[in-house]
């Protein structure tokens, strides 16, 4: 499936700006727009739009990876915020830890346009009957 059509299935991501590029079950890439609207205070990316940037990602990953004929819903995600975005654009990189029958679990590695992190995220999906 194409990544338009992956993030077409995801209608908050699309309106909240998420912008998918790549998406492979060993890889999914995508990246979130600095605009002031997605801000906190002091012009800051806000941490609640980066970890809609890496859920996003990380669920499409998940995707990729079940079982046939199951779904995915997250149920846990740790995220470690490390740096301010101020500008251009936050990228996310998503990579499977496990893909397992009842779980899948992705990591997310979020950085800005120097390639510097800015957030990391754990997160595990669960696998569902479809």
């Amino acid at each position: 499936m194409p990544p338009t059509e992956l993030l077409a299935a995801m209608p908050f991501a699309v309106t909240s700006g998420v912008l998918l590029d790549r998406a492979e079950p060993g890889e999914v890439s995508g990246r979130l727009p600095w605009a002031p609207e997605r801000c906190t205070a002091g012009g800051v990316l806000h941490g609640g739009a980066l970890m809609t940037l890496a859920d996003s990602v990380g669920a499409v990953c998940a995707f990729l990876n079940l079982p046939a004929g199951t779904v995915t819903s997250t149920v846990a995600s740790s995220t470690a915020l490390m740096r301010a975005v101020r500008g251009g654009m936050a990228h996310a990189v998503a990579r499977p830890l496990h893909a397992g029958r009842s779980f899948v679990v992705v990591s997310v590695e979020v950085t800005d346009d120097e390639g510097r992190r800015v957030a990391q995220v754990t997160q595990t999906q669960a696998v569902l009957s479809g």
